[in-house]
C-alpha cells in the first residue's frame, strides 16, 4: 500500500467532511456575536455579525436567531457571564437549538461550561473555522493540514468532535454533534498526540515535494495572490490566467492553492499562486498547519493584494491581511505589493459614478502600484498585468556575463536561477548571456559569476 492511500481515500471521498454530522435536517443554530467593552476592532459590530453569520451558512447551517451581546467584562467560567447564559438557555430550549456559535476566543472550560448551562453543543470562532476548512480539504495536502489544525485545537478539548478516531474506536459519532465520553479522555490524548506526530510527519513528506516543484520553477518568478476571504481571488485568477478554477460568493471557497503560468504583456512568464483567504482572528494552528501552503507567499517575488472595495468593510479586512502577511514575515519592505481594488463592476451610481467612490479609498501601507479592477467584466485587467510586469522589472537586474566553454554547469544554473534574455556567439573564450537575476539570486549570482561580469553592469 503507498504511504498516503489512507490520505488519497479521503480525498476521493471530498476531504474530511466527516466534521460534521451529516444528518436529515440541517443543524438549528443560535448565533451569538460578543460585543466586549473595551476590546478594539477594526471591524463594526454589524460587519463582525454580518461576517460570522456568513461563516455558518458556509457550511450550510440553519440559523434561527443571530444577536449581538453586550460583555461587561469577560467572565473566566462562561465568558459572557451567568444573566446571558439563563436568557440563551432559555432561548435554546424555546426553539430547540442544537448548537450554539460564539463569535470569540473561548477556552476549553468556558466551551464546557456553556454546553452545561445550555443544553447546546458550543463551537467558538476557532472552532467553526475549522469545520469549514474541513469541509472545504480537497487535495491530500489540505487534508493533512486541516487534520492537523482540528487535533490540535481539539487536543486540550476532550477531542470531542475529532471523528477520524472516533472511527478507529467504532463509536460512529461524527462531527462536533457527538464524541467519545470522558472515560476515554486518557486514550484519545495518547492517540491524538501519536496522530500529531504522524501527520507532521506526512506533512514534512510533502513540504519536501512541493520545494522540489519549486526547484523545478528556479527563475521564474512568483507572483503571489492574497486577500480576505470572499474579496474574489479566484475569479481574479480566473480573469488573469483564463482558467477555471473554483469560484464562488462564499466565505473559504478557495483552500487548497492553486498555481498556473502566466504571461505577461511582453512576454515574460510567471507563476501566479492562488492562496487560501485570510480572516479576522485566523486560528494560530491554522496558520502554522497551513505555513507550508504559504510559503508560495512567503517567496514570492510580487503580491497581489485582493480587496473588495464593494464591501463597506473593506479597510478592516485589508488590515487584518497585512497583518496575516507581516506574521509570515512579509512586508512591503521585503516584497512589492499591488493592491488590487477588485468588483468595481459593483461601485458606481447616479449620486456618486465610480471615479467618485474609488476617490475615498485609500491603500493601506507601502504599495507598488493599485490598480482597479473587476474580475467579472474583465475591466483593468491589462493594466494589472503591467503592472505586474513593472514591478518585477523594478526588482530585478539585468547583467552581461560571459561562460567559458568548460563550465557547462554554469549554464544550467542560469537557466534554473536566472531569466536568459539573450545568448550571444560562441567564441574562443566561451558564450555571452544577457540574464535578468532577482534580489532573492542576486548574492548567489554576483558569487558564482564573480569577474566574468561587464563591470557595467556589477
Amino acid at each position: 500500500m503507498n504511504e498516503f492511500d489512507d490520505d488519497d481515500e479521503a480525498v476521493q471521498k471530498g476531504g474530511p467532511k466527516a466534521f460534521i454530522d451529516q444528518r436529515d435536517r440541517p443543524f438549528r443554530v443560535g448565533v451569538v456575536v460578543p460585543d466586549v467593552r473595551g476590546h478594539f476592532s477594526q471591524h463594526s459590530i454589524e460587519a463582525r455579525q454580518a461576517e460570522f453569520e456568513g461563516l455558518a451558512e458556509a457550511i450550510g447551517l440553519d440559523i434561527i436567531f443571530s444577536e449581538v451581546i453586550k460583555v461587561r467584562e469577560i467572565k473566566p467560567a462562561t465568558f459572557i457571564g451567568g444573566g446571558h447564559t439563563e436568557t440563551l438557555a432559555a432561548r435554546v430550549k424555546d426553539e430547540t437549538i442544537d448548537l450554539l456559535l460564539v463569535d470569540a476566543q473561548l477556552t476549553p472550560i468556558q466551551q464546557r461550561n456553556l454546553e452545561t448551562e445550555t443544553g447546546a453543543k458550543v463551537l467558538d470562532r476557532t472552532g467553526l473555522i475549522l469545520e469549514i476548512f474541513g469541509d472545504r480539504a480537497a487535495t491530500r495536502e489540505g487534508v493533512l493540514q486541516v487534520e492537523l489544525a482540528h487535533l490540535n485545537y481539539q487536543k486540550g478539548r476532550l477531542v470531542r468532535s475529532w471523528t477520524h478516531l472516533e472511527r478507529q474506536r467504532g463509536s460512529g459519532g461524527s462531527g462536533f454533534m457527538g464524541g467519545p465520553g470522558e472515560t476515554q479522555i486518557e486514550s484519545d490524548r495518547r492517540q491524538i498526540m501519536d496522530r500529531i506526530v504522524f501527520l507532521e510527519d506526512r506533512l514534512e513528506k510533502v513540504k519536501k515535494t512541493r520545494m522540489q516543484q519549486r526547484s523545478q520553477r528556479e527563475g521564474t518568478p512568483i507572483v503571489a495572490l492574497v486577500g480576505y476571504t470572499n474579496a474574489g481571488k479566484s475569479s481574479l485568477f480566473n480573469a488573469l490566467t483564463r482558467s477555471d478554477v473554483f469560484a464562488k460568493d462564499l466565505l473559504f471557497a478557495t483552500l487548497d492553492t492553486t498555481v498556473r503560468k502566466l504571461e505577461l504583456p511582453h512576454g515574460r512568464d510567471v507563476m501566479l499562486s492562488d492562496t487560501v483567504g485570510f480572516v479576522a482572528d485566523l486560528p494560530t494552528d491554522l496558520v502554522a498547519a497551513f505555513r507550508a501552503t504559504l510559503e508560495e507567499v512567503i517567496d514570492a517575488d510580487v503580491i497581489l493584494h485582493a480587496r473588495d472595495v464593494a464591501n463597506p468593510d473593506h479597510l478592516a479586512q485589508a488590515l487584518d491581511v497585512i497583518g496575516v502577511l507581516a506574521d509570515l514575515g512579509v512586508s512591503a519592505e521585503t516584497t512589492p505589493i499591488i493592491e488590487v481594488w477588485n468588483k468595481i463592476d459593483l461601485l458606481g451610481r447616479d449620486d456618486l459614478p465610480l471615479e467618485g467612490a474609488l476617490a475615498g479609498i485609500t491603500p493601506v501601507g507601502k504599495v507598488a502600484a493599485v490598480v482597479p479592477v473587476s474580475a467579472v467584466t474583465g475591466q483593468g485587467i491589462d493594466a494589472l498585468l503591467l503592472a505586474i510586469e513593472t514591478a518585477l522589472g523594478e526588482k530585478s537586474r539585468t547583467y552581461h556575463v560571459q561562460v567559458p566553454h568548460s563550465a557547462g554547469g554554469d549554464i544550467g544554473w542560469l537557466h534554473s536561477h536566472t531569466e536568459v534574455i539573450s545568448r550571444d556567439e560562441p567564441t574562443e573564450a566561451g558564450t555571452g548571456f544577457v540574464v535578468r537575476v532577482e534580489p532573492r539570486h542576486k548574492t548567489a549570482f554576483l558569487e558564482r559569476f564573480n569577474g566574468r561580469i561587464d563591470s557595467s553592469d556589477a
